[in-house]
């Protein structure tokens, strides 16, 4: 499936370039020799699996035709996981790069280009990473992409700029209803997806422009954390609606604000709950 979309998207875009990044599921031997296919438009940028089987390119036979079928690969290369476990950690580039959550992390990594084989589908070139995390808190990991000549820091930063778009993903499930409504329909497919989208970004806007104190309502803390979630700007953007729209503009807003303080919270957390 996820070659067909991506086979319809070249074809609508024929002068463009697309990297597509994704998974482990999404980084097949068939993902990666369709994307080779195509390696002047498209580039495929994933997780790698460490036992990886490379070769070198099958030797270039010259003058008459072989008696024998061709080779198809040439000589076996280390795996991925056997390459890092002979490298010293002295050996290993340092580097400092984009990280999962927008922030930036300093990394060590150990990289190498071969063939990825696999039986009866022929060679992918590419460039595989092996990343660690120099501050111990994301586990091992390797990546690689279809273009050889891609530099190690793009092959890393693509592939943790994606989780933007996997958190925005799974909050608008879990918080806007994306998915869950039972459209059989193709005109209520198209309608309801981009109205979310565009909900989650007017929720966004709206808690970025609300004054400090109101961003701090309604916010749920935990150890550990440190940035905004999705759940508090959604929660604060409610409350402040209620206070500053529906009773402001019905008629009710000087009662409100004679209520008492804490009373004024319990109401506005019984119609805004934290989400």
């Amino acid at each position: 499936m996820l070659r067909r979309l991506v086979a319809v998207l070249l074809h609508w875009f024929p002068h463009r370039h697309f990297t597509l990044t994704g998974d482990g599921g999404y980084g097949s031997h068939e993902m990666a020799r369709f994307a080779h296919r195509h390696r002047r438009r498209l580039t495929l940028v994933s997780r790698f699996v460490p036992d990886a089987q490379l070769y070198t390119p099958p030797p270039v036979i010259a003058g008459k035709r072989p008696a024998h079928r061709p080779r198809t690969k040439g000589e076996k290369l280390p795996t991925p996981e056997a390459t890092v476990a002979a490298t010293e950690p002295a050996e290993r580039t340092a580097c400092n790069v984009s990280w999962y959550g927008s922030g930036r992390r300093d990394i060590e990594v150990v990289t190498a280009t071969g063939n990825w084989y696999h039986s009866g589908e022929g060679l992918v070139p590419l460039r595989w990473v092996f990343v660690r995390d120099r501050t111990g808190t994301h586990r091992d990991d390797y990546l690689f992409s279809t273009d050889p000549e891609m530099a190690v820091a793009p092959v890393v930063e693509t592939y943790t700029g994606r989780w933007s778009i996997e958190t925005t993903l799974q909050e608008m499930r879990a918080y806007l209803g994306l998915e869950t409504t039972r459209g059989w329909k193709e005109a209520t497919v198209l309608r309801l997806a981009p109205c979310l989208f565009g909900l989650f970004s007017v929720v966004a806007v709206l808690y970025a422009l609300l004054p400090v104190r109101a961003r701090a309502a309604g916010r749920v803390e935990w150890p550990g954390k440190v940035e905004t979630t999705f759940s508090d700007a959604i929660t604060a953007v409610r409350r402040w609606l209620w206070v500053n729209w529906v009773f402001a503009n019905h008629g009710y807003g000087a009662a409100f604000s004679k209520l008492s303080r804490p009373f004024q919270e319990a109401l506005l957390s019984a119609l805004a709950p934290p989400a």
